[in-house]
């Protein structure tokens, strides 16, 4: 019997860059469209491992991680 709860996704409390914030992003890549980063120019660290954005779908995200994003940055 279904009770209307498959939809539903739990919030958790994790850090990005130092910050704690409470998301119910599952994935790398549903934080970075819930925090409405651009699409290129990121690079995103997960418990101090760096993750390809090609790995961003499958990583998942757990209760008390650590998230560090850096921009790249133009200039000189």
């Amino acid at each position: 019997m279904d009770h209307g709860t498959s939809n539903q996704r739990k919030e958790m409390k994790i850090k990005v860059n130092s910050q704690e914030k409470e998301t119910t992003a599952a994935t790398l890549a549903e934080l970075v469209a819930e925090l409405k980063l651009p699409a290129e120019g990121i690079a995103a660290a997960v418990d101090n491992v760096m993750v390809p954005r090609t790995q961003w779908a499958e990583k998942a995200l757990t209760e008390g991680c650590a998230v560090f994003i850096i921009r790249a940055a133009c200039g000189g």
